[in-house]
């Protein structure tokens, strides 16, 4: 058991499953459960699409290859965590946000039927889902930091395979 868990192909198939899960887990979410993301919570989708595609390579690639790959993928989740923490920032109201601004000001009746008729954008300081003051992206800073932490110090050293 102990030996397929250091075998070469597991820490990027573990990588490119736990990244289908992350995205499958917010697609379902909007679309299953209404949740409507807003631009942060969009962008912390792009660094799990990021380390699944450099797992994939990872999995196609010599094994040479591996330990830089996985590398950049244990960077991707740690940048993931970074974002999340801006975003419960922007949640928590400590900073401001361009996609938190509302916007004020005369608005013309041109502009104002351009914008009925576009559908409003989930705004970045109100959580579509929270569980007891927990919202998303503070599961997102332990979780992506976690994953970091993990892929980070499961790289293979080099010499050893």
């Amino acid at each position: 058991m102990v030996r397929a868990m250091t075998s070469s192909r597991f820490l990027p198939l573990f990588v490119l499953a736990v990244s289908v899960c992350a995205l499958a887990t917010a697609y379902v979410a909007q679309y299953g459960f209404g949740l409507r993301p807003c631009s942060l919570c969009l962008t912390q989708r792009v660094p799990f699409a990021v380390a699944g595609i450099l797992a994939l390579i990872a999995l196609l690639r010599p094994l040479s290859w591996q330990r830089a790959l996985m590398a950049l993928a244990g960077l991707a989740f740690l940048i993931n965590a970074g974002i999340a923490v801006y975003h419960v920032g922007v949640e928590q109201k400590w900073w401001d946000s361009t996609c938190a601004a509302s916007q004020s000001g005369a608005v013309n009746l041109n502009d104002l039927s351009a914008l009925m008729s576009k559908p409003a954008e989930a705004r970045c300081d109100e959580p579509a889902w929270q569980w007891h003051g927990i919202t998303m992206a503070a599961l997102n800073i332990v979780f992506s930091g976690g994953l970091a932490l993990v892929v980070l110090a499961a790289l293979p050293r080099k010499g050893r395979r």
